[in-house]
């Protein structure tokens, strides 16, 4: 693919932390044009695989230097990032220097803007149940961003290439902000594992689950082609129904304390977003 016109021509960048979301970055990067100098990481075979892939050179982490280059991207651990971007103040690094993470601010990589690097954060909105190698995967995605003048304007070129929506989430925000996205996408598949333990534990033909899947999926479009999510609440409460819900919690009580105490609690919320058109 020719560059990006909204890209440095050549964007040249390192990598540090080749697991899904990095390994997909530099994907999309090389895809508009950049090219990946080099690859580091704790696990060195990781390096070596993203280093193979994309023409760069896989290096110790202890040993990585970017000052050549025009970005240093960090996709590493929430609870590794402080410490990784100690050790990497500790030798020259590129102009710009951007994490991946959605819960901490550009602030995380101080040491680095100390010496001599701009800082910071572009978060994907989207889950990686793998390395995502097609650009076109990014169309439409989200990316948080926060930090310094000059890595900013970069991440808002970066995202503009890849089709993606750039959005600015400020430093005090971001931790209730990854939460959210966590209870997005997280809390989702955690009811819908629920649902389907449930009818386990019910002795339910296995079809039910793929019902289950199936309501979870259509409630989701229709958010989507209304975006209104207070009309995809569905189910007795958001009816009006509550004696009919109580009914139901009386009974999975006997079956499962604990997750009748969290339904209780859903509906309350349910309660609190349904529609008003729903009201008895």
């Amino acid at each position: 693919m020719t560059s990006s016109p909204d890209l440095p021509t050549p964007l040249r960048f390192s990598v540090v932390g080749p697991g899904r979301v990095g390994s997909s970055l530099a994907h999309w990067i090389v895809a508009h044009g950049g090219t990946l100098k080099r690859v580091a990481g704790r696990n060195i075979d990781s390096a070596r695989e993203l280093a193979a892939e994309l023409s760069a050179t896989a290096v110790e982490f202890d040993r990585l230097t970017s000052i050549d280059d025009d970005l240093l991207l960090i996709a590493v651990s929430d609870s590794a990032l402080e410490e990784v971007a100690v050790s990497l103040a500790r030798r020259p690094q590129a102009k710009v220097v951007l994490h991946t993470s959605g819960r901490a601010a550009a602030s995380i990589l101080a040491p680095l803007r100390i010496a001599g690097s701009t800082i910071g954060s572009i978060h994907p909105l989207r889950a990686f149940p793998r390395t995502l190698t097609e650009c076109g995967t990014a169309e439409g995605t989200v990316f948080a961003l926060d930090g310094d003048g000059a890595a900013t304007s970069l991440a808002r070129r970066l995202v503009a290439a890849w089709g993606g929506v750039a959005v600015e989430v400020p430093p005090e925000a971001r931790p209730l902000y990854h939460l959210a996205a966590t209870l997005a996408a997280g809390g989702i598949t955690t009811l819908l594992a629920s649902a389907y333990e449930l009818a386990d534990r019910l002795g339910l033909p296995p079809e039910i689950k793929a019902g289950y899947l199936h309501l979870a999926l259509g409630a989701l479009h229709q958010v989507e082609s209304t975006n209104d999510v207070a009309a995809a609440i569905t189910g007795p409460v958001a009816r009006g129904d509550l004696e009919g819900f109580e009914a139901q919690l009386r009974q999975l009580r006997k079956l499962d304390e604990d997750l009748a105490d969290l339904i209780e609690k859903l509906a309350a919320r349910t309660l609190h977003h349904r529609p008003t058109a729903s009201d008895p």
